[in-house]
């Protein structure tokens, strides 16, 4: 189910923990399998149940629970706006108007051509940075206002 890279990585994360707490490493799992498979499938959680040794139901409510973990596919570009207080009191609606608008989806939707997913994220601790968005939960990209959403999509066709 997945490639030998991939347990690699995942018996890397397990290694970090005492030998009878494999379940500690399970953020790390499912991260590792998502960036392989594109999103998590029940098949994909329930193998890295398994392979942690843990129950399937343990895997998916930390799956369920993160917002990070994506259920269904997503487009190539997933873009998390945080509209939190802080965010919004800085422009983070604006922000997530402004993507909906310039890409013509909404939240939770992808674009015709698949490549963007624009998602509501909650706090990224990035509060002093407002507007904040997360692209792939891997890059952080603050102050987004309406030039450097334009410069980031132009970055990322």
């Amino acid at each position: 189910m997945l490639s030998a890279e991939s347990l690699a990585k995942i018996d890397r994360e397990v290694a970090k923990y005492p030998v009878d707490q494999k379940r500690s490493a399970v953020m790390a799992a499912l991260r590792i399998a998502q960036q392989e498979k594109g999103w998590l499938q029940t098949e994909t959680i329930e193998y890295v149940a398994n392979y942690l040794g843990i129950a399937p139901v343990a895997a998916y409510e930390v799956a369920t629970f993160y917002n990070m973990y994506d259920l269904s596919p997503v487009g190539k570009y997933k873009l998390t706006v945080c509209t939190n207080l802080p965010c919004a009191l800085q422009g983070g609606v604006d922000t997530a108007e402004y993507l909906k608008s310039k890409l013509g989806i909404g939240f939770g939707e992808t674009t015709a051509d698949g490549r963007f997913t624009l998602q509501e994220g909650e706090c990224m601790g990035a509060c002093g940075d407002a507007p904040v968005m997360l692209v792939n939960n891997h890059k952080m990209c603050s102050f987004m206002t309406r030039e450097a959403i334009d410069l980031k999509l132009a970055e990322l066709e």
